[in-house]
Formats: structure tokens, sequence, C-alpha cells
């Protein structure tokens, strides 16, 4: 009884031009799925910041409409809060805010 050892397969010392084409298209394919990903994350972080920005932005303009109506009912100038005057300096730093200093940070 004779032994035989199985022959094992040996690796080519290069891959053929179509196994080297089919790996770089994944790669590629891969890498550009990869970018896809980050600039759809990026927009997407963008978009946050953009829109929390534009709401910081309405909600301002909400509270200096409505300063113009507390000028036009004479108002202004007033707190909200404990209804007496607001400093003058508070006033030219925020010319919209409804609270003294004190009552700000209360309602905060």
């Amino acid at each position: 009884m004779s032994l035989e050892t199985p022959q094992t397969e040996t690796r080519p010392e290069r891959l053929t031009a179509h196994e080297a084409l089919q790996r770089l298209e994944h790669e590629r394919a891969s890498r550009l799925t990869q970018l896809r990903a980050i600039d759809e994350a990026r927009a997407a972080a963008e978009e946050q910041v953009m829109s929390t920005q534009k709401d910081t932005i309405q909600r301002v303009l909400a509270e200096v409409e409505a300063a113009f109506a507390r000028v036009q009912d004479g108002n202004y100038g007033i707190c909200q809060g404990c209804a007496r005057p607001i400093p003058v300096e508070r006033l030219e730093i925020l010319p919209y805010t409804p609270f003294c200093v004190p009552c700000q940070r209360c309602s905060a």
C-alpha cells in the first residue's frame, strides 16, 4: 500500500488581469460608497446647523416684533417680570429684551 500525498493547490504568483480588475472595481465601489456616506452625513449636519440658525433668527425676529408692539402700546423698557424699568444699558445691548437681568435669569 503506497501513501499518496495529496496535492495542494499552489497560488499563482500574480493575479490575472481579470482578477485585478474585479478587486479594483470592488475597492473603487467601496470607496465611492464611503465618500457618498460622508457627503450625506456632512450635508445632514450642515442642514441641522442651518435649521438651528434659522430657528434662532426666527425666534429673535419674533422678539423684535413683540418689542415694536411694546413701543406702540407704551410698555417698551418695562420689565414683563417685575414691572420695573429695564436699565438703558441692557436695552442698548439687547433692544428687544422684555426682561431685566434678574427676571431673565428666573425665566430661563
